[in-house]
């Protein structure tokens, strides 16, 4: 009877688990029903948030439903991740996964979510690469003279950076770390700071974006030397990279991409990834970027999940060798 009774209860909950399974493929096929939200860490008007905004209505247009960008800021984006962590894995909420939150995943062992567990990537959207900029009183005129000059002046060079744990702060750290350098970390409230800084000579060099720059060095204000990224860019297509130039192996950029809570159908993930892919790989939205200083960059979610834990592993790395504070 006990037998009987076993088997019963185990084929009714077969039962209930394939009927469950078919509700879930039928939402899955069915995709999308209702808006989509993207969910952004940071205030209107910043690069995260106008990278949102610009692919959310040509989005709209290919999956038939409305693409509306939810701003949570605060919290250095945590607020935001923890929101769609915490969503339902049903496609109706992503979040605009920005560099930085993979830093501050490096910075802090108490988040209340794991970017890597629990979260399904989509897609990369874009890349921005930095260009190595000196003071015009700095004699180099490559990343090799830069270096040169560095090695003979341990200390006495800086660089500046929109903070402590910044994007620019880790560009630096890396460059000190590869080519054995010196060179004073000075740590700014923001970008623009630091880059105005460097413009004056307060410090010797900066890893800055490229649109606010590019006035700057047709000024003759600063110098640029080389970009950040593994390969040339675009927006600056002279220009070598710091790879090329005797660091090889260098790459560092920022970013942007498109995640999801862990859990996401199949189904929904290739029809989100291939819907981005058509969207950000035009010559209109490569337009709209490059006035960002910023270049489309899609990958298969398999790509972008090795990324992010690639990003994270070197950020760590490289946080722990600059003595930047983590909690």
């Amino acid at each position: 009877m006990r037998k009987l009774l076993g088997n019963t209860i185990r084929l009714l909950a077969g039962i209930i688990a394939c009927a469950n399974l078919s509700v879930v493929d039928t939402r899955a096929q069915n995709y999308p029903t209702k808006p989509i939200r993207i969910v952004v860490g940071f205030a209107p008007g910043g690069g995260a948030d106008v990278s949102a905004r610009v692919v959310g209505p040509k989005l709209s247009e290919l999956l038939g439903q409305p693409v509306v960008v939810e701003n949570r800021p605060g919290a250095s984006t945590a607020i935001a991740t923890e929101r769609v962590a915490t969503s339902p894995p049903d496609g109706y909420t992503l979040l605009l996964l920005p560099s930085s939150t993979t830093i501050l995943s490096a910075m802090r062992t108490k988040l209340p979510y794991d970017l890597e567990r629990d979260f399904t990537p989509i897609s990369s959207l874009v890349v921005g690469q930095f260009a190595l900029v000196v003071h015009p009183s700095v004699p180099a005129r490559s990343v090799k003279e830069l270096i040169a000059i560095a090695r003979l002046r341990p200390g006495k060079l800086s660089y500046g950076s929109s903070g402590a744990g910044s994007a620019s702060h880790l560009a630096g750290e890396l460059f000190n770390s590869m080519a054995k350098l010196n060179v004073l970390h000075v740590p700014y409230k923001g970008a623009n700071e630091a880059t105005i800084a460097t413009a004056i000579g307060e410090v010797d060099m900066f890893f800055a974006t490229i649109a606010p720059l590019l006035p700057l060095q047709a000024a003759g204000k600063v110098r640029a030397l080389a970009v950040s990224g593994a390969a040339r860019t675009s927006l600056m297509p002279a220009m070598p990279t710091i790879g090329e130039s005797g660091l090889t192996g260098y790459d560092r950029s920022v970013w942007y991409g498109i995640i999801a809570p862990a859990g996401l159908a199949k189904e929904v993930v290739t029809q989100l990834h291939g819907a981005i892919g058509k969207v950000v790989n035009t010559p209109e939205m490569k337009e709209t970027y490059a006035k960002q200083g910023l270049e489309p960059h899609t990958s298969t979610p398999e790509q972008f999940a090795a990324f992010i834990k690639n990003d994270i592993a070197q950020n760590t790395k490289l946080i722990k060798l600059s003595g930047a504070k983590t909690e």
